[in-house]
């Protein structure tokens, strides 16, 4: 599609990220995740990319250098998809491959030889999208916690 374009995330534009970011992640609280997108922008270890179609934002992805261990990276640092969204009226049009394409460009510029990311268990549509843009299954985490008072 010759009309996306991937541009990085400005202040400008962060009611809008921040509406998306909810959208993904609906257990947070939107003033913090705001302030915590806000205090990342011009951070250099991580970026949010957006996807625009006619000036419409289309979705966005938040890419992080990690230097700690990342679960089945062979190097370090890792270029780690922190999160990926594409708005249900722009999904299916090659959006989030670009996008990861565009986060492995910067995570190479960083000195990156691998990116990853994780998924909830259940979330049947980001893995077949993890897949299907060439991101393999390295291992599978279940955590427990006890309540002990």
């Amino acid at each position: 599609m010759n009309n996306i374009n991937i541009v990085k995330a400005e202040k400008s534009q962060i009611n809008e990220l921040t509406i998306m970011a909810i959208d993904l992640w609906p257990e947070e609280d939107y003033e913090e995740l705001r302030n915590f997108i806000l205090s990342i922008l011009d951070c250099d270890e991580h970026v949010y990319f957006l996807a625009t179609i006619e000036d419409k934002i289309a979705g966005f992805i938040y890419m992080s250098i990690r230097h700690d261990y990342v679960e089945g990276a062979n190097s370090s640092p890792v270029g780690y998809v922190e999160g990926i969204y594409v708005k249900p009226e722009y999904r299916h049009m090659g959006i989030g491959r670009i996008l990861v394409e565009k986060g492995e460009e910067w995570a190479k510029s960083k000195g990156c030889k691998e990116i990853a990311s994780d998924i909830l268990y259940d979330n049947i549509n980001s893995y077949n999208f993890h897949r299907k843009v060439g991101f393999r299954e390295v291992s599978r985490l279940i955590c427990f916690i006890k309540d002990i008072d």
